[in-house]
């Protein structure tokens, strides 16, 4: 066979998808003619295909001094130095094949791809859109188009793309699927459940769809639907990544204790070998702070792999006033704004220049209003970190404090940059950033003792008094009645505000014997796994209805309705915090139980420095004959009641413009060490 009919025998074989049959006859056309160019190219280009972008890159640049003007030469090169995260070079291929073939809208595509990679997002619109006006009808790039605005967070426009590119190919499947993840961005968890169902009907083995319809799940709370769907991934691969610890947050949103039982036994093994759980979710599990560091800094290499070179580089500010800027993604109706604001409105504007750092969408709630009107400046910023981060060193803020951790939507990771000279995490997430770039953590004694240093990468700063802000000027209306509340309109109310994941066998086995040895009284808790917390009741002999579930209701109302219940019940290991906060300012005396580690020691901290320490309990038993005796005793309740409402005026808890001193001497003492 002479080498012409061997070059159409090697091409019809890589046309034809058998990539095994075109090597070697491509290898063996290159032995018999050494550098020929057409058959050195298409080996490259298979190479790339085969994922072998080293070979491949090293074969096309061969191909392309000899066909220097080649411009599908230089569109592989490309493609295969994206392989290679080569994205500019890629760029400047794509741009030399384009010099030479204007309309080569593969070119447009792909170059689109790099100048994404690039983060360049307007110049890759503007070559997607270059490559449609060629052709219109190429859903690959309507696909690749959406992928850059959902990186670009123009999702509205993602989705939109993806609609035409699924319309021209409706089998396929990655962009269902990256559709309902753009959705599940834009917070429409139904539409996003339906797109990624489409992905899974295409592909019912692809794990990577099946998770993300499990996250649909979960913001649905269909939690046992999740679940089965981590178990479904774990069953084909048990290390597939994050399947096991979202499993643990779903069993906790379900109070599925069965399954918590048996991943809590595994968090000591899994973690430290690497397996992923969100730190939030972990201290729901387990009070052990070497585990939640181990898991805090594992959580933080994942969201920061390469630590960026640092903006403050020791330069000394000379500014009239500190400038003290708070970072978080909260600054609208949520509790960390609910708290923050009257702090921010009583620090020393004289000394200080405070600045809000506001992530997340614009919010028109009467709190950000606020919020705004305690700052000097309020600034907006992205979902780009860098240039947030950028912007802070501009600013020349002198203190920056997180108040997200590993909270949704935080802007801790902004933080890693280094834009200030100090930089302190407080209030907004009650465990260790595991960063080095967090300087220190503001507490107080009760919350976070000195001992648990050993558990935290920051310095331990405590607050004297309190380290946590209430608002005292909260305007508070009339109580709905009982009946408006779902309450019986008689019977002692044991209450629990705290997010039910909150809730433990052995807590909630106390508060069934309580019911128990309390005719009447009924436990009123938040809404949310309704079904299984009253078949857990039934099940250690307490009829159903005597769990009362508190539906969702404006925020003025929540604090009135407080005023119904008897006594507030806490929970362990994670305990209430901005839930007992709100109990205490409505005047509900709160039980808690002195946990060990920062998130079950909040509540011990607030009743403290609301002077009743009396109301913190040191083990389980004594928890329940407290709860117990304060049920039947109630001229000695009524007395905690007195004394919560004459201490307002004194108690160091709401005394929010002693804390907003003390956060300024913490964040003086901090500054004199740079």
């Amino acid at each position: 066979m002479d080498l012409k009919a061997q070059f159409q025998q090697a091409l019809a074989a890589h046309q034809g998808g058998n990539l095994a049959e075109a090597e070697e006859l491509y290898s063996r056309l290159l032995a018999q003619k050494p550098g020929h160019a057409q058959v050195t190219y298409l080996l490259g280009a298979l190479r790339a295909s085969q994922g072998r972008s080293a070979e491949a890159v090293q074969l096309l640049e061969a191909a392309l001094a000899a066909q220097p003007e080649n411009p599908a030469v230089l569109l592989h090169l490309g493609n295969a130095l994206q392989d290679q995260d080569r994205f500019q070079d890629a760029l400047e291929a794509y741009d030399r094949a384009l010099a030479l073939k204007p309309t080569y809208s593969e070119a447009l595509n792909n170059r689109g791809n790099a100048l994404a990679a690039l983060e360049r997002f307007g110049d890759a619109l503007a070559s997607f859109d270059a490559a449609l006006a060629i052709r219109t009808d190429d859903a690959g790039t309507w696909y690749n188009r959406g992928i850059a605005l959902q990186k670009a967070r123009q999702l509205e426009q993602a989705v939109a793309s993806f609609d035409r590119a699924l319309a021209l190919r409706p089998g396929m499947a990655e962009g269902w699927n990256n559709k309902g993840s753009a959705l599940l961005l834009l917070k429409r968890a139904a539409d996003a459940l339906t797109s990624f169902e489409r992905a899974l009907a295409l592909q019912p083995q692809n794990s990577h769809f099946r998770m993300n319809r499990a996250t649909a799940l979960q913001t649905l709370k269909r939690y046992d639907e999740a679940l089965a769907d981590y178990d479904r991934v774990m069953t084909g691969d048990p290390a597939f990544p994050n399947a096991w610890g979202e499993a643990a947050k779903a069993a906790l949103y379900q109070c599925d204790w069965g399954r918590r039982a048996k991943l809590e036994a595994e968090l000591p093994v899994r973690i430290p070998a690497g397996a992923k759980i969100h730190p939030l979710v972990l201290l729901s599990y387990s009070s052990d702070g070497a585990l939640q560091r181990t898991c805090a800094e594992s959580a933080l290499r994942d969201a920061v792999p390469q630590m960026p070179a640092p903006l403050w580089r020791g330069e000394k500010y000379r500014h009239d006033r500190i400038r003290l800027a708070y970072l978080s993604h909260d600054f609208r109706t949520h509790p960390v704004g609910q708290q923050i604001a009257p702090l921010l409105e009583r620090h020393d504007r004289a000394r200080f220049e405070i600045i809000a750092i506001a992530g997340g969408p614009p919010d028109d709630s009467d709190i950000r209003r606020r919020i705004k009107a305690a700052c000097d400046q309020f600034i907006a910023v992205d979902e780009d970190m860098g240039h947030t981060a950028a912007r802070l060193r501009e600013l020349e803020i002198d203190v920056a404090i997180d108040l997200g951790g590993f909270t949704e939507g935080s802007l801790l990771t902004v933080l890693a940059h280094r834009p200030a000279p100090v930089q302190v995490s407080w209030l907004g997430y009650s465990g260790t950033s595991g960063a080095d770039f967090i300087d220190a953590i503001l507490a107080d004694a009760i919350a976070l003792p000195a001992s648990h240093q050993v558990f935290y990468s920051e310095q331990i700063v405590h607050l004297p008094g309190s380290f946590f802000p209430m608002d005292t000027a909260r305007t508070s209306i009339a109580s709905p009645s009982r009946k408006d509340a779902g309450l019986p309109e008689s019977g002692f109310v044991f209450c629990c505000f705290n997010h039910n994941f909150k809730i433990t066998p052995p807590v909630f086995d106390i508060w069934m014997r309580l019911l128990e040895q309390i005719p009447g009284s009924v436990l009123w808790l938040r809404e949310g796994a309704a079904e299984t917390l009253r078949r857990e009741a039934a099940a250690r002999g307490i009829a159903p209805e005597r769990l009362v579930f508190a539906g969702h209701v404006p925020l003025e109302v929540h604090h009135a309705r407080h005023r119904l219940a008897d006594l507030f019940l806490d929970t362990l290991p994670y305990n209430a915090h901005a839930t007992a906060a709100d109990a205490l300012a409505a005047g509900l005396p709160v039980l808690t139980r002195l946990g060990d580690s920062y998130p079950g020691r909040v509540a011990a901290s607030l009743v403290t420095a609301a002077g009743l320490p009396e109301l913190v309990t040191h083990s389980a038993d004594d928890y329940e004959k407290l709860a117990l005796a304060l049920a039947r005793d109630p001229a000695r309740l009524k007395s905690l009641r007195e004394r919560l409402a004459a201490n307002r005026a004194t108690a160091p808890l709401f005394d929010t413009a002693a804390l907003a001193r003390n956060i300024e001497a913490a964040c003086l003492k901090l500054l004199e060490k740079t």
